[in-house]
């Protein structure tokens, strides 16, 4: 595949929304891992879910394959790959800004993980949240799930818009 034809994949793909945000493309979100040809011609997507039970994924992998087929390309094959694990700093700079363009709380900077045990935590970590919309941090979690598994539902005690954060990762 041509150099060309490669950036022309990488672009289209690069251009697919994500299913359950559609303000962001998958390459805002950083799921979109790679673009690549095999020695059969066939293009082949790498990406990587936000939760490795996200239902999106089967929508996504189809609007990948649909999006690739409809400009031309054959064969379309799209890897999942789970390591590393998504973080929510793979959203890009772009992505945040369109995320709070929308009214979302875009997330703090992801939790470093260590190896060994992951400690197991039953009540849910306070973090600081600001609201979209009047920018105040005198908030409250509402619920730790929004609409996905990625969102928790917070609600701005002084201008009482609900509004959903995305959830550090």
């Amino acid at each position: 595949m041509t150099t060309a034809v490669r950036s022309d994949a990488r672009r289209l793909a690069e251009s697919v929304l994500d299913p359950e945000m559609p303000m962001l493309t998958l390459a805002d979100l950083g799921v979109l891992r790679d673009v690549e040809e095999l020695a059969d011609g066939s293009v082949v997507v790498t990406i990587t879910p936000t939760y490795s039970g996200c239902p999106a994924m089967a929508t996504m992998r189809d609007d990948i394959e649909h999006t690739l087929q409809d400009a031309g390309f054959g064969s379309v094959e799209v890897r999942t790959v789970l390591s590393p694990p998504w973080s929510t700093d793979w959203i890009s700079e772009n992505g945040r800004r369109k995320l709070r363009e929308n009214g979302y709380s875009t997330p703090g900077p992801a939790p470093r993980r260590t190896s060994g045990p992951v400690p197991l935590t039953l009540t849910v970590k306070p973090r600081p949240v600001a609201c979209p919309k009047c920018h105040s941090a005198n908030t409250r979690l509402d619920s730790e799930f929004g609409a996905t598994l990625c969102k928790a539902l917070y609600r701005c005690l002084d201008c009482l818009e609900p509004f959903d954060h995305v959830k550090e990762i």
